[in-house]
């Protein structure tokens, strides 16, 4: 008489299950206790990919966000396309709406009409006349003591007074035999051509001149491709007039941002190098420390392919937390970033966390083809007779 195990209660099915549950579990308790019983190695290579992860982060939302503020920035210095009439011809009267209708937002354009006026004593001085509010949002680099809020108040410019109001006091001004008398509201000074002109409401210099507008100063928002963009559409917008860049204006800017955008890249490309060659150095550490662990895992009959699985899972495993934990040190870097030298906050792009992850699995996963290389060079037999 043969007597057989007993089996618990629903052990058999225990066992079935067991058999044909995938391995997952017990290979991430390999990764787990690889990293737990090497703190150090993994401590450090994991601090790497933070610090690459983090600058990335940093780079990338500075990288999108800098554009805009520094062309924010650069609006304050005032126009950087021109619209004029092309020699002998004036400016169409629609113009200013066909402007406006073309730049769709993207942009501010303000309408300028001058004249050559005479003061009372019979000396000549630039008078011009356009939307005073408008222009202080344009030019808002000008030095004025005070802009004019009423009518037939006007704004001078500092060698302009010395010919029309020397001691600050009302003038008179003709053209074609009409005349307007004028209240110096402010002074201007700027450097350049503007410190000999009259400024004058446009309603004013209207009812006085009656000279339409002759030139548009306009400040189109974009990179210099994109202002390049806009001038070839105004151009075609307004076929009689001509339409130009101001070339210090939009060549400072596309020198400027392509030296910021190059710096970002650059010192982002050093760190994570560097960042790079300590989660290399700190993996081929890892197989040299772990050549008997791996080799016990070949005598036991493990292949080449679930080797260098396993140790690749490592590495990708090291470079997904990296980037998590960098992705959200970057975003305060940024942060901060903006706040020193912009004066406000950088918005965090969530878009930017996927390039992150990929790339950080990607520096980690290429740290690792040097020592897989070496694991596959580890002999079962000298590593197990201490050879």
């Amino acid at each position: 008489m043969s007597f057989l195990p007993m089996q618990p209660p629903g052990g058999e099915d225990l066992a079935r299950r067991r058999a044909a549950a995938p391995h997952t579990s017990m290979f991430v308790r390999m990764l787990v206790r690889a990293a737990v019983l090497r703190r150090g190695r993994a401590v450090s290579a994991l601090l790497a990919m933070v610090v690459a992860a983090a600058v990335a982060t940093a780079m990338l939302n500075l990288y999108v966000d800098v554009q805009a503020k520094l062309g924010k920035e650069f609006r304050n210095y005032g126009a950087n396309v021109v619209v004029v009439a092309k020699e002998g011809q004036t400016l169409p009267a629609d113009s200013l709406g066909k402007v406006e209708t073309t730049l769709a937002g993207r942009g501010l354009a303000v309408p300028f009409a001058y004249v050559v006026a005479r003061t009372g004593d019979g000396q000549s001085v630039v008078v011009a006349g356009t939307d005073l509010e408008q222009v202080r949002q344009l030019d808002r680099w000008w030095s004025v003591s005070a802009w004019p809020s009423q009518p037939q108040e006007a704004l001078i410019g500092i060698r302009a007074a010395t010919v029309v109001s020397p001691q600050g006091k009302p003038f008179e001004l003709s053209f074609q035999g009409r005349a307007v008398h004028v209240n110096p509201a402010g002074t201007l000074q700027t450097g350049a051509a503007e410190d000999s002109r009259v400024y004058l409401s446009a309603k004013d210099f209207e009812a006085w001149a009656g000279v339409p507008a002759s030139t548009i100063e306009i400040a189109v928002s974009g990179s210099a491709d994109e202002v390049d963009a806009m001038i070839h559409k105004l151009g075609q917008a307004l076929p009689t007039a001509e339409v130009r860049p101001i070339r210090q204006i939009v060549e400072g800017e596309a020198r400027v941002l392509g030296k910021t955008r190059s710096t970002l890249l650059a010192a982002a490309t050093l760190i994570i190098l560097t960042a790079a060659l300590c989660v290399l150095s700190t993996l081929v550490g890892w197989v040299f420390d772990r050549r008997r662990d791996f080799a016990i895992m070949k005598a036991l009959g493990a292949s080449e392919r679930l080797l260098n699985g396993f140790f690749a899972a490592e590495a990708a495993a090291l470079g997904a937390v990296g980037a998590v934990i960098g992705f959200g040190v970057g975003i305060g870097v940024a942060a901060w970033i903006g706040r020193a030298n912009f004066h406000a906050p950088v918005v965090p792009r969530f878009g930017v966390l996927p390039i992150v992850l990929v790339g950080s699995v990607a520096v980690a996963l290429l740290s690792s083809v040097l020592p897989i290389s070496l694991l596959r060079r580890v002999q079962p037999a000298m590593i197990l007779r201490g050879e």
